[in-house]
């Protein structure tokens, strides 16, 4: 009996250990793709035209990105001014490493939801999504170029024939708003 209880006792601690071997260290750390979202931390304003059916005239946004703790997503809120009203979002970006692609998912004040899924190819992030626009299906592509630290331009564009053809709805320019230097 007191063999048992001693072999027993070797295999829970054996077993104890061998669980300690294979427990994570901490916490997950982000890799580099999620480290790439930091190019759009701070404040950005926009300004730009639509040009898309009965929506064409001038847009405009302000906009604060800044990280979630644990360094995994960021977290976007902006006012925006378009032809057809003021608006404001709420979006969230991330890295799914299963798909290998950026995510977006963002919520606005009219009570849409936007989810799209991007690539990043040197200066240029790519962003696309599928939706229904008055029951028919519609292809979504936005563009961001990156012009330098402090700016990039975007273009959004949309497909009713399932991205054969794309017809330019938007054009902006994103400039960050750099804090001015303190007085002496």
């Amino acid at each position: 009996m007191k063999r048992t209880i001693g072999l027993v006792g070797i295999c829970v601690l054996s077993l104890g250990g061998s669980i300690q071997a294979q427990a994570p260290q901490g916490p997950p750390k982000p890799g580099p793709e999620v480290k790439r979202l930091a190019y759009f931390i701070g404040d950005w304003k926009e300004e730009g035209k639509a040009t898309a059916h009965d929506m064409a005239g001038p847009v405009s946004s302000t906009q604060k990105w800044e990280w979630v703790s644990g360094g995994f997503f960021i977290v976007g809120h902006s006012n925006n001014k378009s032809p057809m009203g003021e608006f404001k979002i709420m979006a969230v970006l991330g890295y799914d490493p299963e798909t290998k692609m950026y995510t977006y998912n963002a919520f606005d004040s009219w009570g849409e939801t936007i989810t799209a899924k991007g690539t990043v190819s040197g200066d240029t992030w790519t962003w696309t999504s599928e939706t229904m626009m008055q029951g028919k299906p519609m292809k979504t592509r936005l563009t961001e170029k990156e012009v330098s630290k402090t700016q990039y331009t975007l273009k959004y564009e949309s497909s009713t024939d399932g991205g054969n053809t794309w017809t330019s709805d938007m054009e902006s320019t994103f400039t960050k708003v750099v804090a001015a230097p303190a007085a002496k």
